[in-house]
């Protein structure tokens, strides 16, 4: 006779639990598994002088972004709303989408928060963080190991 692990979820007896790194029972009620499917791609690159950011949001316009510097944290929201109708003698159609994101990235003290340019272009949004002049002159700290 073997002994089987109870599941509570019938999800899980189907998939083995040495695949999944997320939790079963909260799959389908877990908001951050649901979050993260609409999140769109990040790119960070540290340059001498700035930092850039590239957000991946193509289908949106320059209008539909909101940017904002809340306490050190630069949120960025975008809410997009489409919708077609047509007529005929017979039938009405209408057709309806929706979609939104919400990314929130916390700033290094080393940037200033009044030097951020934003550019929309071909689906990318690029942001242009200029870091202090103090943190521009800092070198890398070598640390020994023993």
């Amino acid at each position: 006779m073997s002994l089987v692990k109870f599941r509570k979820s019938p999800l899980e007896n189907l998939l083995a639990p040495d695949f999944l790194d997320f939790n079963t029972n909260n799959l389908f009620n877990d908001r951050f598994w649901l979050k993260k499917i609409n999140e769109p791609a990040l790119n960070i690159k540290e340059k001498k002088d700035e930092f850039e950011i590239e957000l991946a949001a193509p289908g949106y316009n320059k209008k539909d972004f909101e940017v904002t510097i809340d306490d050190g944290c630069l949120n960025i929201t975008a809410k997009r709303e489409e919708s077609k109708e047509e007529k005929d003698e017979n039938y009405t159609r209408k057709e309806f989408s929706y979609s939104s994101f919400e990314r929130s990235l916390q700033l290094p003290e080393s940037v200033s928060g009044e030097k951020i340019k934003a550019k929309y272009d071909n689906g990318i949004l690029k942001f242009s963080i200029a870091k202090k002049e103090e943190a521009k002159k800092l070198k890398p700290k070598v640390i020994e190991i023993s």
